[in-house]
């Protein structure tokens, strides 16, 4: 099994920052994709950041503010929020594509953590 863990989220003030990291753990061959969502209460979730053939992408709701890395040797994705809103209010999510034991391209998702912005 792969595990991964979201970390980093908490009560900011709006205008504030806030640094998510996940780690990837178990076992796993390849990380394909590791990627952000968030989901806001009452809404759907939704991908935020994301990076393919090494080329960050992100919701046109976040663009300008947040920044997406990875650290693949750490098998770690991160997220650096700038310029928070009350409406980034949300449970964060890392979702990986992985290459393991049971197969090619398997999804995994964390469990999440909670960012509150707020004053």
């Amino acid at each position: 099994q792969v595990q991964l863990v979201e970390s980093g989220g908490g009560l900011v003030q709006p205008g504030g920052s806030l640094r998510l990291s996940c780690a990837a753990s178990g076992s796993i061959i390849r990380i394909n994709y590791m990627d952000w969502y968030r989901q806001a209460p009452g809404k759907e979730r939704e991908r935020v950041a994301f990076i393919r053939s090494g080329t960050p992408n992100y919701a046109d709701s976040v663009k300008g503010r947040f920044t997406i890395s990875r650290d693949n040797a750490k098998k770690m994705v991160f997220l650096q929020m700038n310029n928070l809103t009350p409406e980034d209010t949300a449970v964060y999510y890392c979702n990986a594509d992985v290459d393991d034991a049971w197969g090619d391209g398997v999804d995994y998702w964390g469990k999440g953590t909670l960012v509150t912005v707020s004053s």
